[in-house]
This record gives C-alpha cells, sequence and structure tokens, in this order.
C-alpha cells in the first residue's frame, strides 16, 4: 500500500493553486490582482528511488521518497526583491531504509527524513549590477561546492540562516563576504546533529576572470562552529579553472591548493594541506579528465569540509563524507559524453568514472570505485537520470553498491 504523508498532500494542492492561480484572480479585485501578479510562483517535484546494498548490515536498503519544492518570488522593485520556498520529503510504500531518525538501524543509511520545512526565506537588494546582497535563510554555493554548498543531491537542502553579499566594482572581479549564525542540514530539525546552531562562519571570496589564464579565485573559510566543535576550522585557499582552444580541441584545467587549522572551539592543533590537480580535454561530443585530489591527516585529525557538497566528491558511494584521519588520496578518470545524432539521444548525457583510494599518510589502501550516471532532460521541465555506485573495499569501510532512479518536474 503506498503512503503519502498528510503534509506532502496539503503542500501538493499549495503547489496546484500556485501553478493554476486563475480561479482566484477571477474573484478578487483589481488591487488583488495587481498585487499577485507581483509574485512568480514556483514548484519543483523529484521522485527518487534508491537501493544501497552493504556488507555488514543484514538487509539492503529501499527508500522511495518524493520531494516537494514550491516557492514565490517577487519581481524586483527598487533592486529589492524577497524569496519564500517551502519543503517537504515523504516517504513512499515501505520505509526499508534508515532514514537516521527511524532507529531502522539494520538497514544501509539513506539520509532523506520525512519533513517539512521552511527552506528558504530572505530578502536581496541589487543596485546596478554592482551590489548583490541578501538576507535570511538561503541555499549558498560557492564555486564547485567544496567547501560550501546546498547538498542539492539530497531530497533536504542544506541552508544557512546568513547575509551575503557580493561587489562587483569592475567587469571580471569580484568580491563576496558571507555571515552565518545557523545552518539547517539535511538530516532535518528532528535530528541531533541536524542543526547547527550559534555560529560564528564567516565566507571571503574574492574572484577574477583573468585573461588568457582563467578563473582566478581566493578565499578564506572560517568556521566556529560550536555543535561541532571537532569541524571547526579555517581555511585559505586559491583556486584556478580554465580552458584554451587547440583547434577542435579545448584544454581544461584546474588546480586548487589550501591550508586547513584548527580554530575557535576546535580542541585539536592541526595544520592539513588541500590539493586538487585536474587537467582534460574536451573534442566534440567527450569530455576526459584525471584528477588527483589529496585532503591531509596525520593520524589523528584530518582535513573536514563540513557545509560542501559532499556527494560530488571522492565517489557516490559516500565512503569518504568525512575525511579519515590518516587523510585522503583520490585519484580518478572522468569521462563525459554527450552525443549529437538522432532526436532520441540528443540531450542524453553519459558519465563514468572511476577512482582509487589510499591514505595520505603511510599510503594505506582504502579501495576502489566505479561510477555511472545517464541522464536526460525532455525540455525545460522534466528530467530523468539513472546513476550506479560500486565501491571495493580494500580494508577501509566495506563494499558497497548503491543505484538511483530520479525524475523531476520543474514548473
Amino acid at each position: 500500500m503506498v503512503q503519502v504523508s498528510k503534509y506532502s498532500v496539503l503542500l501538493l494542492a499549495v503547489v496546484v493553486m500556485l501553478i493554476f492561480p486563475q480561479p482566484v484572480l477571477a474573484e478578487t479585485g483589481e488591487d488583488e490582482t495587481q498585487v499577485i501578479e507581483q509574485l512568480k510562483p514556483y514548484a519543483d517535484l523529484r521522485y527518487r528511488l534508491e537501493t544501497v546494498d552493504q556488507d555488514g548490515l543484514p538487509r539492503n536498503a529501499t527508500a522511495s521518497t518524493v520531494r516537494i519544492k514550491a516557492g514565490i518570488e517577487t519581481i524586483e522593485w527598487q533592486g529589492l526583491s524577497a524569496k519564500l520556498e517551502m519543503e517537504a520529503i515523504s516517504n513512499v510504500g515501505a520505509e526499508k531504509f534508515n532514514d537516521t531518525l527511524n532507529g531502522k538501524t539494520q538497514f544501509p543509511v539513506v539520509a532523506d527524513p520525512e519533513d517539512v520545512v521552511l527552506n528558504q526565506a530572505y530578502i536581496r537588494w541589487r543596485h546596478g549590477g554592482i551590489v548583490d546582497a541578501k538576507a535570511g535563510r538561503q541555499a549558498i554555493n560557492l564555486d564547485n561546492q567544496r567547501w560550501v554548498g546546498s547538498v542539492g543531491w539530497r531530497q533536504n537542502d542544506q541552508t544557512m540562516d546568513a547575509a551575503l553579499v557580493t561587489v562587483t566594482p569592475a567587469k571580471g572581479f569580484s568580491a563576496t563576504y558571507g555571515y552565518s549564525w545557523r545552518v539547517q542540514r539535511i538530516f532535518g530539525p528532528d535530528s541531533p546533529s541536524g542543526t547547527f546552531r550559534n555560529n560564528d562562519i564567516h565566507l571571503i571570496r574574492v574572484n577574477y576572470q583573468a585573461p588568457v589564464i582563467g578563473n582566478v579565485t581566493a578565499y578564506a573559510y572560517l568556521l566556529d562552529i560550536p555543535d561541532a566543535r571537532g569541524a571547526s576550522s579555517q581555511t585559505y585557499g586559491v583556486r584556478l579553472a580554465g580552458k584554451q582552444d587547440l583547434g577542435g580541441a579545448k584544454l581544461l584545467y584546474t588546480a586548487e591548493y589550501a591550508r586547513q587549522s584548527d580554530y575557535g572551539p576546535n580542541p585539536a592543533n592541526f595544520r592539513h594541506d588541500y590539493l586538487l590537480l585536474e587537467p582534460g580535454i574536451a573534442a566534440g561530443p567527450v569530455t576526459v579528465k584525471v584528477g588527483l585530489e589529496r585532503l591531509e591527516g596525520d593520524g589523528a585529525t584530518a582535513l573536514q569540509t563540513p557545509l560542501a557538497t559532499l556527494h560530488k566528491f571522492n565517489g557516490w558511494a559516500d565512503k569518504f563524507l568525512n575525511t579519515p584521519a590518516n587523510g585522503l588520496r583520490d585519484l580518478y578518470g572522468d569521462v563525459i559524453l554527450k552525443p549529437g545524432g538522432p532526436s532520441w539521444l540528443k540531450g542524453t548525457t553519459f558519465r563514468a568514472l572511476y577512482h582509487d583510494y589510499k591514505s595520505t599518510r603511510g599510503n594505506l589502501d582504502y579501495g576502489t570505485e566505479w561510477n555511472f550516471l545517464i541522464a536526460r532532460s525532455f525540455g525545460k521541465h522534466v528530467s530523468v537520470s539513472l546513476k550506479y555506485a560500486d565501491y571495493d573495499s580494500d580494508g577501509f569501510a566495506t563494499d558497497t553498491q548503491k543505484f538511483w532512479f530520479t525524475t523531476q518536474l520543474k514548473f
């Protein structure tokens, strides 16, 4: 028997009213109609089937979940606008997985607990293409989301109560400063680890689009997180991403270095380096990249990225969401194919990745992993994807296979 929570049904009703407001407008006065015309409603419905086969647990997980996200944005007036967004996650069918709250520890974790939350609520001010400022609850994604991201892969977003301002005084140059005092994590407000409160988080980023060379970014992320003292840190780094035309192909390159140390309430004393090197070639429909990513560890502590969109990095099986104490070296290859040809194939993305994992301290073998993806968009509103991860342990964690079917509708 399919079961859907009452909260999702209520929110779906709201979505329908937002998308089809004409009957309501017919009975309102002219003033009310003008007010409603200043609003831009939107909705995002995502269904996902996720299965997990993980050695060491007696049962395999099957998670069938739906996320409904709906909101309203105002049009700009004197540079001012506002956004309000709700989000609901519900199970569809039997609950055969550990959502981190239901106590079903015989199953692997699929961190998509049921919930209804205020996802975003902020005011925004833009001025002359120079200033862009937001204040309130918001999703923040910086660069490739290695340090700060909204974890859009999971059903519940990670958002911050924050003030964020970006200044663009000249073409190709921008500076961003953000201050956050609260983080809503993907586990939801009912989880003991679902909210970081009373934070003193500073996000500082300067970007320059250098001619010929590429995009150069310098950053400083200062995280004072009382609810996660061991994750409090200060990270200073620089990133370069660019491409060069080779005549019929393009050379792609990304390089990044950062140094992280203890900060605020963290009781440890450490200094850890981060390194990313990722060259690649794009020719026609094919893009090939190889990469080396190193997150250092000293046997007791390791470089951590607690505000990142972690699923994007170090394999989709999510075995390295927390960097092991001996550090992590991820050597990987990434092939992306976006073929043209007949209409039934055009718009489809095929992707394959291979990861080889070791420690940075002691050169310990962790294991290897294969990732595969097929994704297709149908116009602007519908997308479908199939995704698979196979982690083969060599002494770290356990063998794990994950499969996802996802379909999404946006209005």
